[in-house]
């Protein structure tokens, strides 16, 4: 039988690599963990893998605006091939590969011009900036997926509870041609949402104000998807702040809706890799817990 096999990247200030592999387990992957400095060296291949995952964190402390130092290491890097870390990527997606990113793994694709690349120049055309707040945003959001996403990573789920904590996760559209064609491709893939599930500007459930209530975007292929709440930190309804509700409603469930998340991309994958994969459905699954009060 096929397997999953899923590259969570480390170092330079990423720390949320174990929590992510973690997931990747769980949702019945094979996971490894490999320091970015392996892979500049050449003594570890991104094509040995199906997923390549940039994990969140402070990558060089975001002391130049989140991702941003990092993003600038990875577009430009040459490595022992003399090719840039970036075309190693390209041909990685060219392979039919995916990439996710998430929290400053997300801010890194932004930067690299990876998501949306709407004119697939691989050039900046969005950015992630301080919260609408101006302080660091660490609570629980709901987020409704768009049901004509092409990710297949949010395949069988219309709604989800999960946790933010960033500085900078305040998304802003360069232009408004980059706006218009993020909503006509549906790259807004994941909403701020409210107790309905409507997408909301409402502060703190959308925690930074982000422009098209936006979550998570994707490219145009479906293959890359970022996301700023942190699926890997609800693995388990115990994770929950209303865990003791959740458990006595549930009982027979045990998973957090990040790891349903992580069973749906693994499920994509695998499909992928057998030759199944299809065009996304209609949602199916409804992860919706009970909202918390921050």
């Amino acid at each position: 039988m096929s397997q999953v096999h899923a590259l969570i990247l480390s170092g330079l200030g990423i720390n949320c690599e174990e929590e992510m592999a973690a997931a990747y387990r769980l949702g019945g992957a094979e996971a490894e963990i490999r320091h970015l400095g392996e892979i500049f060296r050449g003594t570890c291949s991104l094509h040995e893998f199906d997923v390549v995952n940039f994990p969140g964190g402070f990558s060089f402390g975001d002391d130049l605006g989140a991702g941003k130092a990092l993003a600038n290491r990875l577009k430009y890097k040459k490595l022992p091939s003399g090719k840039r870390f970036i075309n190693e990527l390209e041909r990685f997606l060219g392979e039919g590969k995916f990439i996710f990113g998430v929290c400053n793994g997300f801010q890194v694709l932004v930067k690299m011009g990876l998501v949306p690349n709407l004119r697939g120049a691989m050039e900046q055309e969005v950015t992630l900036t301080h919260n609408d707040s101006g302080r660091f945003e660490d609570r629980w959001c709901s987020c409704a997926v768009n049901a004509a996403t092409r990710t297949p990573f949010l395949r069988g789920i219309d709604r989800i509870d999960l946790p933010v904590r960033h500085g900078e996760g305040k998304l802003v559209i360069r232009d408004e041609e980059i706006r218009r064609g993020i909503i006509e491709e549906s790259l807004n893939c994941l909403s701020y949402c409210d107790a309905q599930g409507a997408p909301t500007a409402e502060y703190p459930l959308n925690p930074n104000g982000s422009a098209l209530n936006c979550a998570g975007l994707t490219d145009r292929s479906g293959q890359i998807l970022g996301m700023m709440p942190h699926p890997e930190a609800f693995l388990s309804r115990y994770n929950h702040p209303n865990w003791a509700r959740l458990v006595s409603e549930h009982p027979g469930n045990g998973d957090g809706d990040g790891l349903g998340l992580f069973k749906a991309m693994v499920g994509s994958l695998l499909a992928k890799k057998e030759g199944i994969f299809q065009d996304r459905p209609g949602s199916a699954l409804h992860l919706r817990n009970p909202p918390c009060n921050d």
